[in-house]
């Protein structure tokens, strides 16, 4: 890789961060690892007994985290792929975690598709994870230690993979807005995370990477404060994804309050008039609870 300077035969491995730098960067990313560690476990209870590890790295490829098996931990140590050693592409050329973040899209690195030949016998599934600010938090990785491992396994493995992900980007963002009320697209509507997090005013105060891109905002970093309706296209003969799932959660809190406006109001945390105009402009009646 003439970029980094790498040769593809070099069979050297990066030194592993020291045990007190590697608490450090932990520590900068705690509440991140938080947020992820109970993503991890599931993921690791699916893919584990097929020889699978999962990790998890900080933005600049840094393994923070990892699950994996005792029958397959010598292997992933003797790849270097471990707590504290450094998986960007300026350290290990190709391959799933650098190139995921790099690319910051989901991606399969199967094999001798990597960079370094020491690292032909892996395959590695990854998606990046995104922060409530838009920017890439970290990414995902599930690395395979077997030989028999094919092409057609790691498809399987990437749908999981990028759901985790999913799921810990839509936490992070919920952990970041505590006061928000939130508005979800489709669930199917393309691979990344679509939350809007919006005030008790009704003025969009967060959006997710896919929100921000569904919406034409800044890409990244704080975005400019206006109502959720001016998003929503209120306007349109059609509702949109968001307008569809506003709808379902009014009318949950009206179901779940036995069609009390009042206390369905309350479990939304907004105001009896705000309610009524909500239903109003959704076209929901009291007895559509």
């Amino acid at each position: 890789m003439v970029k980094h300077g790498l040769d593809p035969a070099q069979l050297t491995r990066g030194e592993r961060m020291d045990t007190s730098a590697l608490r450090e960067r932990r520590e900068a990313s705690d509440r991140f690892l938080d947020i992820a560690t109970p993503q991890l476990d599931q993921l690791f209870r699916l893919v584990g007994l097929s020889g699978c590890s999962v990790f998890l790295t900080d933005a600049k490829g840094l393994v923070l985290d990892q699950r994996c098996g005792d029958g397959d931990e010598s292997a992933f140590r003797e790849w270097g792929l471990w707590e504290g050693a450094d998986w960007s592409e300026g350290a290990e050329g190709t391959n799933g975690i650098g190139t995921c973040l790099a690319e910051e899209r989901h991606l399969i690195i199967h094999r001798d598709e990597h960079f370094f030949a020491r690292n032909a016998g892996m395959s590695c599934i990854d998606a990046p994870i995104f922060g409530a600010d838009g920017q890439v938090i970290g990414a995902l990785d599930v690395s395979s230690a077997r030989a028999d491992q094919t092409e057609g396994f790691n498809k399987l493995i990437a749908a999981s993979v990028l759901q985790t992900a999913r799921q810990i980007e839509a936490d992070a963002f919920r952990a970041a807005f505590p006061r928000a009320r939130f508005i979800l697209a489709d669930a199917e509507d393309g691979p990344l995370v679509k939350l809007l997090a919006v005030d008790s005013d009704d003025i969009v105060v967060g959006a997710t990477r896919g929100a921000r891109r569904a919406f034409g905002l800044a890409p990244s970093g704080p975005i400019e404060r206006r109502p959720a309706t001016d998003l929503l296209g209120r306007d349109e003969s059609e509702p949109t994804g968001f307008e569809r799932g506003e709808r379902a959660a009014v009318i949950r809190a009206l179901s779940r309050a036995d069609g009390n406006v009042s206390r369905a109001a309350q479990a939304l945390g907004i105001g009896r008039a705000t309610i009524y105009r909500r239903m109003k402009r959704l076209g929901i009646g009291e007895r559509d609870a």
